[in-house]
């Protein structure tokens, strides 16, 4: 991470531990349709035989699957997960959480980790008979138009940018970068004739692409961004055959 967070550590301070459990993704789909009261069910914690056994019993109102009046309204999901506990195994896990002031606290350590698993029932295997069903169907369907759908808009062949850009590309495209020599000689040879260019004048004598072009003319000459010559390109003092108005105006001077 480049930026810098802090952390709200009192969590760790109060030593609180907290469990790490790993639930279907069909229960915490039912917890979204908790009411604002927020409670989703109860966790139970008995002994049998002498050993600690936990379960989950979710909120009654979260068995249905389906709102009522709907095909799945009678298919309802398990009520009771029993927890299946792991060690954490040495590892060392803590638990964050984020404030709607962007504050990050951590909650606790990880002391237990266990898997939420549904009792094994027919209603249990008829939902996941119906998720497998969902999982397979296709996300997109192919659908036979009877006539010409005219209420959207038609898709343009090309738009304008595209035809310009696939224009200077193919132009460029035939442009093969000349020996260093050979476009100096070509420009010098230019510059005897004017002062001033542009660099599309400067493409169309030398017939080299504009990066290469550029990058010779950065060498040895000036682009003129301001003034009465703006956006042109001229030679650097030591390369001129010639002297400026205000170099001639000097030596007349002195």
């Amino acid at each position: 991470m480049s930026e810098k967070t802090e952390v709200n550590l009192s969590g760790v301070k109060q030593s609180k531990g907290v469990w790490l459990v790993k639930v279907p993704k069909y229960l915490s789909q039912q917890w979204d349709k908790a009411s604002e009261k927020g409670e989703v069910g109860k966790i139970i914690i008995g002994k049998k035989q002498g050993k600690t056994e936990v379960r989950f019993s979710l909120d009654e109102e979260l068995t249905a699957l389906a709102a009522a009046g709907e095909s799945d309204a009678s298919l309802q999901v398990p009520r009771d997960h029993p927890f299946t506990m792991h060690t954490v195994g040495g590892q060392t896990m803590a638990v964050f959480s984020q404030s709607d002031t962007d504050e990050i606290s951590v909650e606790g350590m990880v002391v237990h980790r266990a898997e939420c698993r549904p009792l094994v029932t027919d209603n249990y295997m008829k939902l996941k008979k119906l998720q497998i069903q969902e999982s397979i169907k296709p996300q997109r369907l192919s659908q036979q138009l009877e006539r010409a759908v005219t209420t959207v808009f038609k898709p343009v062949a090309n738009h304008d940018f595209n035809v310009e850009y696939e224009k200077k590309k193919k132009s460029e495209g035939k442009m093969v970068r000349a020996e260093r020599q050979v476009v100096l000689d070509m420009l010098f040879t230019a510059f005897e004739k004017h002062q001033y260019y542009n660099i599309k004048d400067l493409v169309d004598i030398t017939k080299q692409p504009v990066t290469y072009l550029k990058e010779i003319m950065r060498e040895i000459g000036t682009y003129n961004s301001k003034g009465a010559h703006k956006s042109t390109w001229e030679l650097k003092p030591e390369y001129r055959h010639y002297h400026s108005a205000e170099e001639e105006e000097e030596t007349q001077t002195s």
